[in-house]
């Protein structure tokens, strides 16, 4: 294993801390349209530890990486967009990711993480090759809809050529992302090798 860079690396232990508490909180039966709080608080970045973040695989435009949890160990496949719309609004770092965390039961599931505030209530809308699967939002990140299957995401994702994302920032800007699937099949294997 080899350490990827430190954007990454930083990303991804915040995204352990902040995914695993948001998933220690109950799901409602549906979502209400204002969040109750705010988005779980990221920690601050620290020289690495024995536990830090490691890069597992580097499969064209997605990337494999560990990191020990609250809970034990986390792994994610996580890409970055190859085009952010409008090009003249500061996005910060944007990712799409799908966690595994073992200890939970959890398995590849679906994130975005962007660089600003996303509007409160508003939604995110996934496109896999015109397949559409909406997200809910809450501070800088957006999950699935409770009655939207992982499962089903996740396949369109493995047989398709093209993902993008659609949502509105917390001034009212509507973004647009686009991410490429390739190597998505061989990041997704690297964590369920390393994520059993």
């Amino acid at each position: 294993m080899r350490t990827a860079p430190l954007h990454v690396l930083l990303f991804a232990a915040s995204a352990a801390f902040a995914t695993t508490a948001w998933a220690q909180q109950p799901k409602p039966a549906t979502q209400p349209t204002k969040p109750a709080a705010a988005a779980p608080a990221k920690p601050a970045a620290a020289a690495p530890a024995a536990g830090s973040p490691m890069l597992l695989l580097e499969s064209k435009d997605w990337k494999a990486i560990t990191a020990a949890g609250q809970k034990g160990k986390i792994c994610f496949a996580l890409t970055e967009p190859q085009k952010m719309e409008p090009p003249t609004l500061n996005h910060g770092k944007v990712y799409f990711f799908l966690t595994t965390r073992p200890a939970e039961s959890v398995r590849n599931e679906p994130m975005l993480q962007v660089g600003y505030t996303l509007k409160e209530g508003s939604k995110v809308v996934l496109d896999v090759d015109g397949r559409k699967f909406q997200m809910f939002t809450r501070g800088d990140s957006a999950w699935l809809d409770n009655n939207v299957e992982p499962a089903g995401l996740i396949d369109a994702l493995k047989k398709g050529k093209k993902l993008t994302a659609t949502g509105t920032s917390g001034r009212g800007n509507p973004t647009n992302y686009a991410f490429s699937i390739a190597g998505l099949s061989g990041a997704l294997d690297a964590v369920a090798k390393e994520c059993k």
